[in-house]
């Protein structure tokens, strides 16, 4: 069985809306991650699962995985007939790998660094500033649909999760490649019904 240890309106809602476009069963497991409560909703024993206690993480039979990109390419690699992550030998497994880890290893720590006006320190971190960030999405963009080609992938939602957001609390501007993106990822059902689903979760 599949568990989602998930809070409303955070990132754990790129894993919501995975789950949704795969269409398997599973369970959500509610965990407060702006502070515990009277209700208890930050289980004591929850650092087993997420040594930091956050969200998202998924329990797949006893079997604890946390961070988003190791989440997705777990969920793609067991159900491949969902054709949602490129499988070893496919020719766009390595780009596959590729985009999921920038998702968190550079786009974020980039856009982190922009929304809170911190020096890019050139050379010394292992990511781009914000600025060639944000060149090289656009240039990704431009040439194809989804990052991987003319299909959608995880990594769309890993990583177009995380631009689409950036976008809604204007860290990255809105623009005519970006703009037609998130509107083709906003077109997908199963983006609409993690969104129900997540406004029908509630911390307590």
């Amino acid at each position: 069985m599949l568990t989602l240890y998930h809070a409303p309106r955070s990132r754990s809602f790129r894993v919501l809306w995975l789950l949704e476009e795969l269409g398997v069963p599973y369970d959500t497991e509610m965990v407060s991650i702006r502070g515990t409560d009277s209700a208890g909703h930050m289980p004591a024993d929850y650092i087993d699962i997420h040594p930091h206690r956050k969200v998202p993480a998924l329990v797949h039979d006893g079997v604890p995985v946390f961070e988003t990109p190791a989440i997705a390419l777990y969920l793609t690699d067991l159900f491949p007939e969902k054709g949602l992550g490129p499988l070893v030998g496919d020719a766009d497994r390595g780009p596959y790998l590729t985009w999921l880890s920038y998702s968190t290893g550079v786009f974020e720590p980039a856009m982190v660094e922009r929304a809170f006006k911190r020096p890019h320190e050139g050379g010394a971190p292992g990511w781009g500033s914000a600025d060639e960030v944000e060149q090289v999405l656009t240039r990704v963009l431009q040439a194809r649909p989804y990052f991987l080609g003319s299909h959608f992938s995880a990594v769309d939602i890993v990583l177009g999760g995380s631009l689409q957001y950036m976008m809604q609390v204007k860290v990255i501007p809105e623009s005519p490649v970006f703009g037609a993106y998130v509107e083709r990822l906003g077109n997908r059902p199963a983006m609409h019904r993690a969104l129900q689903r997540d406004g029908d979760i509630d911390e307590g």
